[in-house]
């Protein structure tokens, strides 16, 4: 058993990274899961034994829905006990949001989920995808006296690793797509991977790992702006079935505090709903 090669699950479910463009239109079309592997010859040098799974149709990362992310956990629960990582390829436009969701729907998780993707498909010759792609593979294997050095939902992205829970997509432009401006990478990638392991969440190593699909998507945000109409936040605190809303308000968590305004929130609070104040 101490002989046992490492295994990887990579799971495939769309965005730029399976992309090839077509050289006469510069348009772009989805790739099979199998040509991407081909773009990346690289990996076998790792000697991990390697397993796959595709979305049967790739999705544009602007489609991801609640279902797909349930999906998701569900092949990371079906598998987890045959491979020693995951890594998900995915892309960027709502990436953080299904790392984020992930991190919450697997509980007791005390292997790597890694997501990562690219800005420039895999097959063009500038690609950032194949190192984000080898060194999540490299991350998601990483143990540290037999235990998994990164056991938390991330993405890895430009020679960085982040907890998936507190990333957020601030380029379309830069190969450092990615941001955590309140937690510090649990990575950093250059001559070695440098690990921050006292930013990485420790595993407890108890419990089996434990499927959280229960989501309910009846919240709203509103963002505040000088001079939005009550109205309109009343229309949105006035949704029926609405259970939360979240406030993005100025600074430090600032807001209007005209009388109908706050009647409005106070109204939505007294018909149960968490209202939440973000900045």
């Amino acid at each position: 058993m101490a002989n046992r090669k490492t295994s990887i699950l990579i799971i495939y479910t769309g965005g730029t990274i399976g992309m090839i463009q077509d050289p006469s239109t510069g348009s772009y079309s989805p790739y099979n899961f199998q040509n991407i592997l081909d773009e990346v010859p690289e990996i076998k040098r790792f000697g991990y034994n390697f397993s796959s799974v595709e979305f049967p149709t790739p999705i544009d990362s602007s489609n991801i829905t609640p279902p797909a992310w349930i999906e998701l956990a569900g092949i990371i629960k079906e598998n987890y006990r045959f491979y020693d990582g995951f890594v998900i390829l995915h892309g960027t436009d709502t990436m953080a949001f299904t790392a984020s969701a992930l991190s919450f729907m697997l509980e007791n998780l005390s292997k790597p989920v890694i997501l990562t993707g690219s800005q420039l498909p895999i097959n063009i010759l500038r690609t950032d995808g194949k190192e984000n792609l080898i060194s999540s593979i490299e991350i998601a294997a990483a143990k540290i006296k037999g235990k998994a050095a990164v056991p938390e939902v991330c993405i890895y992205f430009e020679f960085k690793l982040y907890r998936g829970n507190r990333t957020k997509k601030q380029s379309a432009e830069n190969f450092n797509a990615f941001e955590s401006p309140n937690f510090p990478p649990l990575a950093e990638a250059g001559i070695h991977i440098s690990y921050n392991f006292s930013s990485i969440k420790k595993s407890s190593g108890r419990g089996e790992l434990k499927l959280n699909t229960d989501i309910d998507s009846n919240i709203a945000v509103i963002k505040i702006f000088p001079g939005i109409h009550p109205e309109v936040i009343r229309a949105v605190i006035d949704i029926p079935g609405l259970r939360a809303v979240i406030l993005e308000t100025y600074g430090s968590g600032n807001a209007p505090a005209d009388k109908q305004f706050l009647d409005i929130i106070s109204g939505g609070v007294k018909k149960g709903l968490v209202i939440v104040n973000v900045t």
